[in-house]
């Protein structure tokens, strides 16, 4: 009996360790970050359009800024919300790549543009759909 507990617990910690993994969370936290933020920045055009959104769109010089300010903000959310899932986390930044290099003033977006080209490059990690689908098809062929 003691013997089965120590290798549950044996086997519990393992499982942790592997989860702890530097090469399991970077890009967790990577996805979490660019997630929220552009989740956050795309509710806010909607939220605050005469600041963030068609106001910030014309400003910048924009013509027709509502419909970009739209455009832009439904791509930022439903984009996040596949980063922050894991899905199809190479193909959701390429938009929000686009919109980094167009539409953006620089604040944080040095930071951003280098976290999309890490997902960009290296995926969702191990911790996302892509992951899941990816080992889901490769067991099926």
């Amino acid at each position: 009996m003691l013997h089965h507990f120590c290798n549950q617990i044996l086997a519990t910690l393992f499982k942790m360790i592997k989860l702890l993994k530097t090469s399991d969370i970077p890009a967790l936290l990577i996805r979490l970050t660019v997630g929220l933020t552009f989740l956050a920045e795309g509710i806010q055009k909607f939220l605050f359009p005469e600041l963030l959104g068609t106001g910030r769109f014309a400003k910048i010089g924009f013509s027709n800024p509502s419909f970009w300010a739209s455009f832009t903000g439904t791509f930022e959310i439903f984009c996040s919300i596949f980063i922050l899932l894991g899905l199809f986390t190479r193909i959701a930044a390429i938009p929000l790549l686009i919109i980094m290099i167009v539409a953006h003033e620089y604040r944080t977006d040095f930071a951003m543009t280098m976290l999309l080209i890490f997902l960009l490059t290296y995926g969702g990690g191990n911790h996302s759909l892509d992951s899941k689908l990816y080992a889901t098809s490769k067991t099926k062929s």
